[in-house]
């Protein structure tokens, strides 16, 4: 079976941090990069980070540079999402799911599937 599960959301006061798990079963990281999304009601899915799975290049959304770190652990098929100065503007599902294309990360957002159930982070007050 193809999943992806992710975990790590919850409840935190601006400026606080988060990391977000997402665990592979049924393929191995090895050979696809991961995609890290978010979606807050109303709006449309956006991406948030990747990963390649060759050479472990990163790329993030503009919004989230310099607060947001992707990292991941093949050994325990294991993508992490490592969320610093957590704004409100940050709240949202957040989503994990693989590269279609294989190893390296897309220009634009497009070609994921095996999309996971999500992890909520709320960032209030």
């Amino acid at each position: 079976q193809v999943q992806l599960v992710e975990s790590g959301g919850g409840l935190v006061q601006p400026g606080g941090s988060l990391r977000l798990s997402c665990a592979a079963s049924g393929f191995s990281l090895d050979y696809y990069a991961i995609g890290w999304f978010r979606q807050a009601p109303g709006k449309e899915r956006e991406g948030v980070s990747c990963i390649d799975s060759s050479y472990s290049r990163k790329y993030y959304a503009d919004s989230v540079k310099g607060r947001f770190t992707i990292s991941r652990d093949n050994a325990k098929n294991t993508v992490y999402l490592q969320m610093n100065s957590l704004k409100p503007e940050d709240t949202a599902v957040y989503y994990c799911a693989r590269y279609l294309g294989y190893y390296s990360c897309p220009q634009q957002p497009i070609g994921f599937g095996s999309w996971g159930q999500g992890t909520q982070v709320t960032v209030s007050s």
